[in-house]
């Protein structure tokens, strides 16, 4: 099966970020002709006398006057070695959030730097992000090389910035990678203004990138989404438990617990809509049989016996503020979705703010308002089975929901069992 990889780019506005995807879609021979025809047309328009392939990307009417991303847009690119799945997020520091939203399942973010302008503020906002995200691989493009007539010099000078920059945070594999979106070099094809570079383009880098530990596949994790219990009589026995595979290696005959009961059973088989598996592995949905009939319900989780995640109604956790609404403060109480299962909490204690450009933790604030970045600890309703986000980032995260607008208010990290 072509392996799937989901990547992010980002990186400070009008660094290139949709050039860039309309490049790599463009030169990988991904784009239709009407599509192509499409950009054409909308290029006239505005005036320019090329094709801007950021028009690929940036679909909204307010995008293409203002010539800025604003949401989150996503393309469906393969090539015969994978499959990709690509997030074009918002540089402007107002659509933070979005930003967190898009690389929060990414497993590469390409960051993008002006060559002419350097490392900016929100160049380091989004390199910090997209670590406390855990996204497991960043690829910094120097773009714009053809404005600083492909100085080696020049990129050599950031790449030295960078590291310097990224050495304070937890980046585990950063590449470096000199193009220009809108000529295509090193995008796609090798460029020949360049000849001092000699590493892969950013295509090559997205295919040969080793994505197959990013994956826990030792915590076996697997939560609840839905019983299965066909009315057709000749399936009136069968009693399946539907999931995505949060964590480790499953496996026909594996003996597993069932949280919060405590029960334990035997794996019956592994079904899927292309038959049934000998074993499966995230972030594979499957349908898992049991050979004992408990009682399993939608929120539970079925893991290892000697292997069982934290259990707890307390949480210590990084918050992203993703609402312009009232701010984040202790007292709050909100709904609280981990995983399948859902409860109700209240902000117990307010910690620190984080400062995203010096990294520097103001412990004075008292509150988080949007886009903004906090630890604190809750208390909820029901004891949550999680692992720390660096160990699994599907059981180690959670949304707040505001009760009143049932709006999504806050994403969540978890770093720990709150005391």
């Amino acid at each position: 099966m072509t392996e799937l990889v989901r990547i992010a780019t980002t990186g400070s506005v009008d660094d290139g970020k949709s050039t860039l995807i309309g490049r790599l879609l463009f030169d990988s021979k991904q784009i239709f002709q009407d599509q192509l025809e499409a950009v054409e047309d909308a290029s006239r328009k505005r005036g320019t006398d090329y094709v801007d392939l950021a028009l690929l990307t940036d679909g909204l009417r307010a995008e293409r006057e203002q010539g800025i991303t604003i949401d989150v847009a996503y393309r469906y690119f393969a090539t015969p070695k994978r499959k990709f799945v690509l997030a074009d997020t918002p540089g402007h520091i107002q659509y933070t959030r979005n930003m967190v939203t898009g690389s929060s399942t990414a497993n590469i973010a390409l960051i993008l730097v002006d060559a002419r302008l350097g490392i900016l503020e929100q160049t380091r906002r989004h390199s910090f992000l997209a670590s406390l995200l855990g996204v497991p691989h960043l690829v910094l493009c120097v773009n714009k090389m053809d404005l600083v007539d492909w100085s080696q010099e020049r990129f050599d000078e950031l790449v030295d910035e960078f590291r310097k920059f990224a050495n304070r945070l937890e980046i585990h594999d950063l590449r470096f990678v000199p193009v220009s979106a809108l000529e295509g070099d090193n995008v796609v094809n090798e460029s020949l203004n360049m000849p001092w570079y000699h590493g892969p383009t950013v295509l090559e880098l997205l295919e040969d990138i080793h994505v197959g530990s990013d994956q826990n596949m030792i915590d076996v994790r697997f939560p609840i989404q839905y019983v299965i219990r066909p009315h057709r009589r000749e399936y009136q026995d069968f009693r399946g438990y539907a999931g995505k595979i949060a964590g480790g290696l499953i496996k026909r005959g594996d003996e597993v617990m069932v949280l919060p009961s405590g029960f334990t059973t035997t794996i019956r088989s592994i079904e899927t809509f292309d038959g049934p598996l000998e074993e499966a592995a995230p972030p594979s949905s499957v349908v898992i049989t049991l050979d004992d009939d408990i009682d399993v319900s939608r929120g539970d989780m079925l893991c290892r016996p000697h292997n069982q995640p934290h259990a707890s109604q307390d949480l210590d956790a990084m918050v992203a503020w993703m609402s312009d609404g009232p701010p984040l403060r202790v007292g709050a109480k909100y709904a609280i979705k981990h995983t399948t299962r859902w409860g109700k909490a209240m902000v117990k204690d307010f910690q620190y703010r984080l400062d995203v450009n010096t990294l520097h933790r103001d412990e004075s604030s008292d509150s988080l308002g949007l886009n903004e970045i906090g630890r604190i600890r809750l208390r909820s309703t029901t004891p949550f089975f999680f692992d720390e986000y660096r160990r699994n980032r599907e059981t180690g995260s959670f949304v707040l929901v505001d009760e009143s607008s049932n709006v999504t208010v806050g994403a969540g990290m978890i770093t720990g069992e709150g005391s």
